[in-house]
């Protein structure tokens, strides 16, 4: 059966940080994108395709060798089928040329199908080569990514292109080029055979062929742009049900849960009505040209035909039932192509998604730090951040000025949007502001090396994120090398050491498999991880928000011990968790509006709304 319309999609949903896309609905997408806008993506993805495909186009070539080859072997079976029908149909039969002729026929068949499996084992391992080659790209790329990217692209969009798209090449790599030159090389060869048995029964083998081929090309009319524009639809589809499932904590909080389901809805509802008028007429043409060249068609014509043609004595026989098969065969070039023409308009589409995640802005990061600081002192030095949007750049910092001094907790607080985790994260390099620096010791972050940085700053973060690993190795994650009593010192340290010893496993214990810890005995794994790290300078993201009462009063005691001696800046959303810090600020709209202790900020009107608890914890940007 040929492919007149496009396969079902599946729509995949991405999993990431959760964070709130400003997605266009599907009718927006719709009327801003036209036919020719579609065209020229469907030629950026050709030229994408292309480029991602060079370290591998000499196998490709190879393996295209080889089935051509194959595709010259295949006349032989052919040859041998002709034999055996004339020794069968004659008068007295040659048992030994019967035999050497079946032999001959499995000879072929086998050397026919060595040489293709050998043309996919190349091809498929210039797919490993490739995907090899992608994930490093992609791995390095994201590695050295701004955290503004993640917070700016969808995250549905992001995940088909590293999980989906990857497999999309993969079809076109392993198995494209050896099915598209087999079903060129193979119905020209016999085609080419059978005008050589007569040029009457060559003609008769392409009777519906021109049918068949102008059906199919007008099923494919269009089919770039509609396979961009279904891309696209389906894309939006998938950043929509990014925002309502792992992003509902997000629009709960700002009160856009039904927009998010009508979005979604909408998006669905337009893909389907696009699908269906795109695909409703190819269905009718489809079944059409299927009829054209079905089994009883394409053998009531040729045997019919052929059998005349053998009566007149124009022909054999045997030559009439070989170019019946021949014809049969023959339609199967245009359902392969098609096959592959649309595997090609996908892939580009793949590729150009790939090609957007190869080309992420990078932060520079240096091999080696010019200078270590020995100070902590931490200074946001007139720092601006705007984040990228659909719909324009959003200011998160308006020129922001602090200093964090050793031995001292900096608390910031603010309604939700305000830029603290923001400004928190920019110690950790997540992104470098687009005015004003960050120093740390009077060293300018873009001066330090990853390594460096980081053995200077640990975040103790509100979702603490543990792998599928042993406690121990979650333990050290920031110091593989640390012996089991300085683990164990950082469990005792962070409260958690008791829960762990109780384990039958204790230390060995897998996490997500073996056990699972609750909020608070995650967290508490967390603190003992930054415990064990012992980084100077440390930033608190409301560590006892999410975890229950029973549990906080430990997490505190654990945090205050890890806290002590160290440039510490808190994120902070109940005014009970900041009110003992050395210093509060109050943030709002990207700025600093006040600063002091909780006894100075008695007036301001924020800190007062917060301390009476009418300001619910919200997530932040």
């Amino acid at each position: 059966m040929s492919r007149a319309t496009p396969a079902d999609p599946a729509l995949t949903v991405g999993s990431s940080q959760p964070v709130m896309p400003a997605p266009v609905t599907a009718q927006a997408a719709a009327s801003a994108a036209s036919p020719h806008d579609y065209q020229a993506k469907h030629r950026a993805g050709d030229r994408a395709l292309s480029s991602l495909m060079r370290p591998i186009r000499g196998r490709i070539l190879l393996a295209r060798t080889i089935v051509v080859a194959s595709c010259v072997v295949a006349v032989a079976p052919y040859l041998a089928l002709t034999k055996l029908g004339t020794i069968l149909l004659s008068a007295h039969v040659d048992h030994d040329a019967l035999v050497h002729t079946a032999n001959l026929l499995v000879v072929a068949f086998c050397t026919q199908a060595l040489l293709y499996v050998v043309a996919l084992v190349v091809t498929h391992f210039a797919d490993l080569k490739l995907r090899s080659i992608m994930q490093d790209r992609i791995i390095g790329r994201l590695c050295r990514a701004p955290l503004a990217w993640f917070s700016s692209s969808s995250t549905g969009r992001v995940r088909k292109a590293i999980q989906d798209d990857t497999v999309q090449v993969h079809a076109l790599v392993a198995h494209a080029p050896v099915d598209q030159t087999a079903a060129i090389g193979i119905p020209l060869v016999l085609l080419v055979y059978a005008f050589v048995v007569d040029w009457r029964l060559g003609l008769l083998c392409l009777a519906t062929f021109p049918i068949y081929a102008l059906l199919q090309w007008w099923s494919m009319r269009g089919m770039a742009a509609k396979t961009a524009e279904m891309d696209d639809k389906l894309a939006d589809i998938s950043a929509n049900a990014i925002e309502l499932t792992e992003g509902v904590h997000v629009v709960k909080n700002f009160g856009q849960t039904g927009k998010a389901h009508r979005r979604f809805t909408a998006a669905c509802q337009e893909f389907a009505r696009f699908y269906w008028d795109w695909c409703g007429p190819l269905i009718k043409a489809s079944a059409l040209s299927q009829s054209v060249i079905s089994v009883p068609a394409l053998m009531a014509i040729n045997l019919g035909f052929g059998l005349l043609m053998a009566r007149a004595g124009w022909v054999g026989v045997a030559d009439v039932l070989t170019c019946s098969l021949i014809a049969l065969v023959l339609p199967r070039t245009i359902e392969v192509l098609g096959n592959t023409a649309w595997m090609y308009q996908q892939a580009g589409g793949a590729a150009l998604r790939l090609q957007e995640v190869l080309s992420i802005e990078q932060i520079d990061q240096p091999s080696a730090s010019s200078v270590i600081p020995e100070d902590t002192t931490v200074t946001f030095d007139d720092v601006s951040v705007s984040y990228h949007t659909p719909d324009g750049d959003v200011p998160a910092l308006n020129h922001v000025c602090l200093t964090l001094r050793p031995g001292t907790v900096t608390a910031l607080v603010g309604p939700s949007g305000s830029g603290k985790s923001t400004l928190a994260t920019m110690l950790a390099r997540f992104r470098d502001p687009d005015l004003g620096t960050v120093r740390i010791g009077g060293v300018d972050l873009k001066d330090l090396a990853p390594a460096d940085l980081y053995r200077l700053v640990s975040f103790v973060l509100q979702d603490p994120y543990l792998q599928r690993r042993s406690i121990r190795d979650v333990i050290a994650l920031a110091r593989p090398d640390a012996t089991d009593k300085q683990i164990r010192d950082a469990a005792r340290t962070a409260q958690i050491l008791a829960d762990i010893d109780a384990l039958p496993a204790g230390f060995d214990t897998v996490l997500g498999e073996d056990t699972n810890f609750s909020g608070g005995q995650k967290q508490r794994l967390s603190i003992a991880r930054a415990v064990l790290a012992d980084a100077p300078i440390l930033v608190l993201d409301e560590a006892t928000a999410a975890t229950d009462p029973d549990c906080e009063v430990e997490i505190q005691q654990a945090l205050a011990a890890l806290a002590r001696g160290r440039t510490v800046l808190v994120i902070g959303h109940h005014a009970e968790s900041v009110t003992g810090a050395d210093v509060i600020c109050v943030m709002e709209n990207g700025s600093i509006t006040a600063c002091g202790t909780a006894e100075q900020l008695a007036d301001q009107p924020y800190w007062v709304r917060l301390s009476a608890g009418r300001i619910m914890a919200g997530a932040t940007r």
